[in-house]
């Protein structure tokens, strides 16, 4: 079994494992519980998607509006989503708006990709990357952690 956390709402859900997680729906607001982009989490949200996703990694694009390689990674991170759902969960977490929880991260610059595994960091990077760097370093660091 696999547990996601709805974008929309929240809530977790669990998906049955053998069955494409893709078009499943949220149980509580009937919303798709994949939409191929990264959702923008506060530091409440983050927090809930760490906890709570289980069976699948999350990726955290922690980034500020006034950076210029954050603004720029924006498109690729968002190709990114929908090359890495379901294994992947991709999140946009705002270091400008959300100072405590950035500091909590340990992250001293942006942007800074880190990723997690049943609620626990397997790895971080920083540094403006394509699409497809965004995907091949997270399958890679996925692999190490399985390893």
């Amino acid at each position: 079994m696999r547990q996601y956390v709805c974008p929309a709402c929240g809530a977790p859900n669990r998906t049955p494992d053998g069955k494409d997680p893709l078009p499943a729906k949220c149980g509580r607001c009937k919303q798709d519980l994949f939409c191929a982009h990264p959702t923008e989490v506060d530091a409440k949200a983050l927090r809930a998607h760490r906890a709570s996703t289980k069976g699948a990694a999350v990726l955290v694009d922690v980034w500020a509006p006034w950076c210029g390689p954050c603004r720029a990674m924006t498109p690729n991170f968002a190709t990114a989503a929908a090359k890495l759902e379901p294994d992947v969960r991709l999140l946009k977490l705002n270091s400008e708006a959300e100072p405590q929880a950035s500091a909590e991260l340990g992250v001293s610059s942006i942007p800074a990709l880190l990723l997690f595994k049943d609620g626990r960091a397997i790895a971080r990077t920083a540094g403006l990357m394509s699409a497809d760097q965004i995907v091949a370093w997270t399958r890679q660091a996925l692999a190490q952690a399985a390893a």
